[in-house]
């Protein structure tokens, strides 16, 4: 195992006494192209281009010597010292810090992030990236070959955002674009780059003070899931909506479709636990009021009229799925997609049935219960109202 393992971070200004003094010592420097071409790199020392990090690891701790990983930024956010700590290396290392990439591109766009959302876009988690800048005002999104500035415009298809593209940080190449997402998809982007993505209609700006990373002063102030609401698709149905919003169990970097959303209740729910949301009604009418309950609630989705099936034919592909209408027909459609969940309801047996046939066909996990609920006046106790309702969740089996 090497014996001193320093991990020293770049941002393109001078090279502290503490990493300089870390350089000269070494016998191995791992790096980009660019860090090993640094005049403080020893000539007789080692070098290995860093391309499979656990590769890298691997060669470190079979080094006799004294070795320095050279990255860019704080190496300690989304960087290598996760990787060269891992159980299977073994490595205990020195970090010398610099200047991140997130935080040198707000720098240069002028603006705070202790509200942003950070996400790390590789070609196999682009999908889920796209998902939070979807649903979040500010997210700063550190790209890699294949999962750059255009492969997040193109996914981003019909949802308008402002693109501040950081490229070549701290070189002497560093280059910032602000454009439109629809625009970014033309231009070829030098790697590295970080790419702020803001904008949509959710949280208003607040000026009091933020307490957690990754969240405004304003967030949470609206306590509670699947509240009674007043007009369609309302009160009579908000502990359905809790069920439903229990089985689907929507999380950061999901899909979710709410088909037959009404009046948004479950969709409005799930972008609050973080989701990214496309609510579908075949009522137009029904846009403005999930859009007015978004915008109450602080969160941000996307309203698509039309019909389903056939209203969701170019819709990108879902995580979970909420069949609020449209029966056994919807259901077989969306189950053709394979989303992960898939939850649905149904007022009578024959019509849970037939829902409960299509999911399991399709080969999902099927589970069925009639729920029933009744509400009390709680000052005289007697019965106000009284529903009862086939509550269907369907689960894709996993696949070893």
């Amino acid at each position: 195992m090497a014996d001193r393992v320093t991990v020293i971070g770049w941002d393109g200004s001078p090279l502290t006494s503490a990493a300089r003094s870390a350089l000269s010592a070494a016998t191995l420097v791992a790096g980009a192209a660019h860090h090993l071409a640094l005049p403080e790199v020893p000539p007789t020392a080692e070098r290995i281009r860093l391309g499979s990090l656990g590769l890298a690891a691997r060669r470190i701790a079979g080094h006799r010597g004294t070795a320095v990983v050279l990255a860019d930024g704080d190496p300690g956010f989304f960087g290598v010292v996760r990787t060269l700590r891992a159980p299977e290396h073994g490595l205990e290392v020195e970090v010398v810090p610099a200047v991140s990439s997130v935080a040198a591109a707000f720098a240069r766009a002028g603006m705070p992030w202790d509200d942003a959302q950070v996400v790390v876009a590789q070609p196999r988690t682009l999908r889920r990236a796209v998902n939070v800048c979807r649903a979040h005002p500010k997210v700063a999104v550190l790209t890699s070959p294949g999962a750059g500035p255009a492969e997040l415009a193109l996914l981003l298809d019909g949802v308008h955002r402002t693109f501040v593209v950081c490229e070549e940080l701290g070189t002497d190449r560093e280059q910032v674009s602000v454009l439109t997402s629809d625009k970014a998809a033309d231009h070829n982007w030098r790697d590295p780059n970080v790419v702020i993505v803001i904008g949509g209609a959710g949280q208003t700006p607040s000026a009091d003070p933020a307490w957690l990373l990754g969240q405004s002063a304003a967030h949470g102030a609206d306590r509670g899931w699947a509240r009674p609401q007043t007009g369609a698709g309302g009160g009579e149905s908000a502990l359905l909506h809790a069920a439903q919003l229990a089985r689907l169990g929507p999380r950061t970097g999901d899909l979710v479709w709410d088909i037959g959303t009404g009046s948004g209740g479950v969709a409005v729910d799930a972008a609050a636990l973080g989701a990214a949301v496309i609510a579908v009604d075949s009522d137009p009418g029904a846009g403005e009021r999930v859009t007015a309950a978004a915008r109450k609630r602080g969160v941000q989705l996307q309203f698509v009229a039309g019909r389903a099936p056939h209203v969701l034919e170019n819709l990108p592909e879902p995580d979970v799925v909420r069949v609020g209408g449209g029966g056994a027909e919807v259901v077989a459609a969306v189950a053709d997609r394979r989303p992960e969940r898939i939850v649905s309801h149904a007022s009578t047996r024959d019509e849970a049935e037939a829902v409960g046939r299509v999911l399991t066909e399709h080969g999902y996990d099927v589970e069925c219960a009639l729920l029933q609920a009744v509400g009390l006046d709680p000052r005289t106790w007697a019965e106000q109202d009284r529903s009862v309702v086939f509550l269907l969740a369907a689960q894709r089996p996993v696949t070893r």
